[in-house]
């Protein structure tokens, strides 16, 4: 089967939050079965372009219109050699390119709109310049979600086109990708007759037009896609979820588990593994000393690798916060986003020295060193469609602390202290004091020596690859 993945980004060549993950990761294991063909293809930003490190060759260029305007596209492709296990096929990526759009880097400006209209309708016409047809087209969230509306508005009169299909994941329904109504004809160049499909609650509104328009419809956990039927996680959109339930089908994510190794991550300044966690315990030691917390191994080191945004739940940290930081634990974060919340964390580093420390940045590597040196992970999420954060803690041998939401009721289920079984502490009111009690339980956890060990070594022996959520989505490719 020919596969192509829509995308706004895709690790290593841009990442700014999970897709990035996702999509680095997913194209490679769909890949390694038998009679597949994969391509990625993405938007080619400054950051990509001019980037030595990322060497594309030109393929073609061309003119299209979008609306009443003709806009140059040109294609430029890569090719990622297969890593780990032999089985692993090269992997193409192409990228569009205009200065206009993409010559500047992610999300966040006022033409975003236009911008990620314009890449969704230049992927269906390089199809007609590339030596890659695929069967199913795989689209990622609002910036492709216009994808289904320019295939059935243009390209299906087209006997190339006449056969494809579209998928189209829901990696999170808050962001949707809304719009004036006048943009409808103005930049999708469509007329009133897709206006029913495309618009929710007076505004164009991408995601809604992806989700009924697309041939099937994925998001990333089991629970997620529950709760995607409820006002609560919907973001106003559960009616039509509930319209389209029909073709949803909820698939777990994993992660690259060849990236993610604890035995062979060069940011670690001791690799271990699980038969021998001595390289973990000296992580800690390192990691306490470079960030200034008291080096000791009497007290659990909780962290928290998060965008620092409301719906990570971080109101029930700042609610609990000098309690958090003298129940016995020490507390290492790392993240950006709203003001308010980093100057939460700068504030109770300050105030509790030794105890806390917060980096407001992105940095990778200080991140894998977070995970190979924690004890413990906090996810207190009010939502969380799947979450890797727990995921990739599991594989470092760091316990999660989570609350019951989306994907963490999947992949996270309680400890129970008499027999051992489960794989994290969890809490399931969205409320600061349980979230608190949660963290005490893990501290009762720690001290409980070969109990706790037992529980990092069970975690790190465990599946959380790409294997059985890419079959899962072999059966909803296979159904189209």
């Amino acid at each position: 089967m020919k596969l192509l993945f829509a995308c706004s980004e895709a690790s290593p060549f841009a990442k700014t939050g999970g897709l990035g993950d996702v999509m680095g990761a997913l194209p490679h294991a769909l890949s390694k079965i038998r009679g597949n063909e994969v391509c990625v293809i993405l938007p080619f930003y400054h950051s990509i372009k001019y980037n030595p490190a990322f060497p594309a060759e030109y393929v073609c260029h061309f003119s299209m219109p979008l609306a009443w305007r003709n806009q140059y596209v040109g294609i430029f492709k890569a090719v990622v050699p297969g890593t780990g296990k032999k089985q692993q096929r090269d992997l193409t990526y192409y990228f569009v390119d205009n200065e206009y759009y993409f010559g500047r880097d992610g999300y966040g400006y006022e033409d975003d709109g236009e911008r990620f209209a314009f890449f969704s309708k230049a992927v269906l016409e390089s199809l007609q310049y590339i030596d890659f047809m695929p069967d199913i087209i795989h689209c990622n969230d609002w910036q492709t979600a216009f994808l289904p509306l320019f295939l059935k508005a243009f390209f299906l009169q087209n006997r190339r086109y006449s056969h494809l299909k579209t998928v189209l994941t829901i990696h999170n329904v808050e962001y949707q990708g809304k719009a004036d109504p006048s943009f409808l004809p103005e930049v999708l160049g469509v007329d009133a007759y897709w206006r029913g499909a495309a618009t929710h609650d007076g505004l164009v509104n991408a995601l809604k037009c992806g989700i009924v328009l697309s041939d099937r419809l994925t998001t990333v956990s089991e629970t997620y896609a529950y709760e995607l039927h409820h006002d609560y996680f919907a973001h106003g959109l559960a009616g039509i979820i509930k319209e389209n339930a029909y073709k949803m089908t909820g698939i777990v994510n994993g992660i690259d588990t060849a990236s993610y190794d604890p035995a062979t991550d060069p940011c670690l300044p001791l690799p271990f593994h699980a038969e021998d966690l001595h390289g973990k315990k000296e992580n800690k030691r390192i990691l306490q000393e470079q960030t200034g917390l008291w080096v000791t191994d009497e007290m659990p080191l909780v962290i928290m690798i998060s965008r620092l945004v409301p719906h990570k739940g971080l109101d029930l940290v700042e609610a609990v916060g000098d309690a958090l930081a003298q129940c016995g634990i020490q507390l290492a974060v790392l993240g950006t986003g709203y003001r308010k919340y980093e100057d939460v964390f700068r504030t109770l580093a300050y105030r509790y020295p030794g105890r806390v420390s917060a980096h407001i940045c992105f940095d990778e590597t200080l991140s894998r060193l977070l995970y190979g040196a924690a004890d413990f992970l906090l996810m207190p999420s009010k939502s969380e469609p799947c979450g890797l954060s727990q995921l990739i803690a599991m594989r470092y041998g760091t316990i999660p602390i989570v609350r019951e939401t989306g994907g963490l009721v999947d992949t996270v289920p309680p400890i129970n202290p008499e027999t051992g079984e489960g794989r994290g502490i969890t809490f399931k009111l969205f409320n600061a004091h349980d979230m608190l009690s949660a963290v005490e339980r893990a501290a009762e956890i720690y001290r409980n020596r070969p109990l706790f060990e037992a529980i990092q070594k069970s975690n790190m022996r465990l599946g959380t690859d790409w294997k059985k959520s890419a079959e899962k989505y072999m059966e909803v490719y296979n159904s189209l």
